[in-house]
């Protein structure tokens, strides 16, 4: 049984089957320790809606999305500010997830709710490994007091893993000790010449794959809490990620979109494509179905 409560949406294509599922993708509208433009809170949400405006198809992996078994389980109904017993809840969902032997994808959301995923992960997968897509390294060990905040959570996450088990792309804000503590440890691939030292770190451990939406550049998707001019297009997005296809994806999410700082909505847009690519990446090819009629399942707007 996978507990809740849970407020009822549904991500395109999604299946209805919660037992047939690979991947269970579960909403986690929560942005109680942003600290400059909340709003994540409504990202889940958001990125559901706008999921409806794609084609299931990918030409960028040449794969059909509609081929992968993936329940919405909907979002988690949380207690009004309660972070510790919204992290407990969490934890306690992606156990359920994993129990079932399904791939948990989580739909943020500020980036601590990574954190509890993680720890449910970490019981059943000792060696697990993490990649990380980010502007910014989330390695300060408090903030501002607190232990436990989006600038914290991959610090904390290592406390679990080991920096040695850590791959981040993307850091490009934060203080000097960030970037010394990265280069020490090895953490940070800066070249795409180093992404072969980044599967070298990540090849034959499971991997949790975390996504934050401000990776890309904000002329690409400004609407996030802590936009940071100088990242990624989409296209170069996707060339930073595929070459860790193939790797044993067990998890993964995609946070921090803040909808209503784009009143365009492309940014919503923008999250879901990331997520249909996420779900086909991180899908073994032996469990993608080739559909019958793939070429006519396309977006249900269309």
């Amino acid at each position: 049984m996978l507990r809740g409560p849970f407020i009822p949406r549904s991500w395109m294509g999604a299946c209805e089957d919660y037992t047939q599922a690979d991947w269970v993708l579960v909403g986690l509208p929560y942005d109680g320790t942003t600290s400059f433009r909340p709003g994540t809170r409504f990202g889940p949400a958001a990125i559901r809606d706008a999921s409806w405006g794609l084609e299931t198809y990918s030409p960028l992996q040449h794969a059909e999305l509609s081929g992968v078994n993936y329940f919405d389980a909907g979002e988690l109904e949380f207690p009004c500010g309660n972070r510790d017993a919204i992290l407990t809840m969490i934890r306690e969902n992606a156990r359920d997830v994993l129990a079932a032997n399904k791939r948990w994808l989580g739909l943020g959301g500020e980036h601590l709710v990574t954190f509890p995923v993680i720890e449910a992960y970490v019981e059943k997968y000792p060696d697990l490994a993490v990649l990380h897509f980010d502007a910014h390294a989330d390695l300060r060990d408090d903030y501002l007091g607190e232990k436990l905040s989006h600038a914290t959570v991959l610090r904390r996450v290592t406390e679990l893993i080991g920096p040695e088990r850590l791959v981040q792309i993307g850091i490009r804000s934060g203080p000097k000790e960030e970037f010394e503590w990265m280069r020490h440890n090895g953490t940070l691939l800066e070249t795409k010449a180093d992404i072969a030292r980044g599967l070298q770190r990540l090849s034959g451990r499971p991997v949790f794959l975390t996504i934050d939406l401000d990776v890309l550049d904000p002329s690409i998707l400004c609407g996030t809490g802590t936009p940071e001019p100088g990242g990624m297009s989409f296209s170069t997005f996707i060339e930073w990620l595929l070459p860790f296809q193939g790797l044993n994806f067990v998890g993964a999410d995609v946070v921090e979109l803040s909808p209503h700082y784009d009143p365009s909505g492309v940014s919503n847009v923008v999250a879901a494509k990331v997520v249909r690519e996420v779900i086909l990446l991180g899908t073994p090819a032996s469990l993608i179905d080739v559909p019958q009629a793939a070429m006519a399942s396309g977006s249900a707007l269309r």
